[in-house]
């Protein structure tokens, strides 16, 4: 084993919901040709690609990497419901210069961006 591969864990990364998603995102046209005005989520996560250390604090973040963590923080709410929350977040620096949040649902073991 390599020297790169003892200090970082494989990551799943969860893909977008497929052609629904897609769909919402374009602007039909009208018959008359004019748009119609899409609703959309502002800054909603959008699923990443995430290399980790072995204590899963991120080392690249969608083939960038990470020059500087910021802060890391964790939410957990809605135990009590159906679909809890279990969040790990981490505000990050790329070496690109780019602010970041990125966390892992923990719920899902998937990655996620949302811009700082």
């Amino acid at each position: 084993m390599g020297d790169r591969e003892a200090r970082t864990q494989a990551v799943l990364v969860c893909g977008h919901t497929g052609a629904a998603e897609d769909a919402a995102s374009r602007r039909p046209a009208r018959p008359d040709g004019s748009s119609v005005i899409v609703n959309r989520a502002l800054n909603a996560p959008r699923p990443a690609l995430v290399e980790v250390t072995a204590s899963g604090v991120p080392r690249e973040v969608n083939r960038q990497p990470v020059a500087l963590l910021r802060e890391e923080w964790r939410v957990v709410d809605r135990w009590w419901t159906e679909e809890p929350v279990s969040r790990r977040y981490f505000e990050v620096v790329l070496e690109s210069g780019q602010n970041t949040v990125v966390f892992r649902d923990e719920e899902r073991g998937c990655w996620f961006t949302q811009r700082a």
